[in-house]
C-alpha cells in the first residue's frame, strides 16, 4: 500500500528518470553510433503554432539531470503567449547529451504548452465574472504534476493534487457511507482521530441533498453536479455565501459563461487535462 506523500520535486525527477528509461534503455545507438562524445552543439526550441507556453522550467530540469554540463538561454518564460516562429530558448552542451534529451523535453513541453493554451481560453471566457476555472484528477498517470503546474500556468486553479490533501465526498462515497449525514459526520471523525487539517467538500446531485448538507453543515465547498444553469442559480441562492460552490458534469465551453453568470465560485474542467491537443514545436540544430 502506497502511503508516502512525496513533494511536486521528488515526482518529477522519477517522472523523468523513468521517461529516459523507457526511451533509452541500454543507449540510444543511434546518437552513439554517429556523433563522437566530445561533440559540443547548439539546439533551439522553435515554437511552430500559436499558443501558451509552458514547460521551459521542466525542461531545464530534464537537461540538468540528464547532463549537468548542459546550458540554456531562455527567451521567452512560461505563461508567456507565443506565435509561430518564435523561439522559446537555446541549449548548448555535448550533441550527445541534446539528442538524448529532445524528445522528453519536446514530449513534456508540447503536452504542457496545449494544457496551458486550453486553460487561457477558459479563463478568458470567465472574464468579468467571479468564477475560477478549475483541474481535475483526470490526469495522465505519471504526468499528473507537470499537468496541473500547466494548468496554473495558463490561469487556472488547481483542485487537490490527489486524495490526500483534501476530502472530497463524491457520489460513491456518499451512497457507500449511508447518505449526506453520515459521510460528513465521519469525515469529521476521521480528521479528528488522525489530526489532520483538510478541508472538506461534498458532491450533491439534487435539491434535497442539497439540503441536507446545509442543514448538516461542516463542510467548506458544495459540488453541484450535473445541475442545468436555472438550478445552478437556485442553488447559489439557497447556499447564499454560507460555502464555497463549485459546478461540475456536463459543462462545455460554449456553457461555460452561462454557469458562471449563475454565481459560482468554481466551476471543474476535466476536458482541461483529459482532452487536450498538444501544441506543436520542436527542438532543431542551429
Amino acid at each position: 500500500m502506497i502511503n508516502e506523500i512525496k513533494t511536486p520535486d521528488v515526482l518529477t525527477d522519477e517522472l523523468i528518470a523513468l521517461a529516459f528509461a523507457e526511451d533509452i534503455g541500454d543507449g540510444d545507438h543511434t546518437t552513439l553510433c554517429c556523433i563522437p562524445p566530445d561533440e559540443t552543439g547548439k539546439s533551439r526550441l522553435i515554437i511552430k503554432e500559436d499558443g501558451v507556453l509552458a514547460g521551459v522550467d521542466i525542461a531545464q530540469r530534464i537537461f540538468n539531470y540528464f547532463d549537468p554540463s548542459m546550458q540554456t538561454e531562455i527567451f521567452i518564460p512560461d505563461g508567456t503567449e507565443v506565435k509561430n516562429g518564435d523561439i522559446a530558448f537555446t541549449v548548448k552542451g555535448k550533441i550527445q547529451s541534446i539528442l538524448q534529451t529532445e524528445r522528453l523535453v519536446l514530449n513534456v513541453m508540447q503536452r504542457m504548452s496545449g494544457i496551458a493554451t486550453t486553460t487561457r481560453r477558459y479563463v478568458k471566457a470567465l472574464e468579468g465574472t467571479k468564477t475560477r476555472v478549475l483541474d481535475t484528477r483526470k490526469t495522465t498517470p505519471g504526468m499528473r504534476i507537470p499537468e496541473k503546474e500547466a494548468v496554473r500556468i495558463g490561469g487556472g486553479v488547481n483542485h487537490r493534487i490527489g486524495l490526500f490533501d483534501m476530502i472530497l465526498l463524491k457520489d460513491n462515497h456518499v451512497d457507500f457511507a449511508g447518505g449526506i449525514e453520515p459521510a460528513i459526520t465521519r469525515a469529521h471523525h476521521y480528521l479528528r482521530e488522525k489530526g489532520k487539517h483538510l478541508k472538506i467538500e461534498i458532491e450533491v446531485r439534487n435539491f434535497n441533498e442539497l439540503d441536507e448538507v446545509l442543514h448538516v453543515g461542516g463542510v467548506d465547498r458544495i459540488m453541484l453536479d450535473n445541475f442545468n444553469t436555472d438550478d445552478t442559480r437556485e442553488a447559489v441562492k439557497r447556499i447564499a455565501g454560507r460555502y464555497e460552490t463549485e459546478s461540475s458534469g456536463g459543462i462545455t465551453f460554449e456553457t461555460l459563461r452561462n454557469y458562471a453568470e449563475c454565481g459560482v465560485d468554481y466551476i471543474s474542467v476535466g476536458a482541461l487535462t483529459h482532452s487536450v491537443k498538444s501544441l506543436d514545436m520542436s527542438l532543431k540544430a542551429v
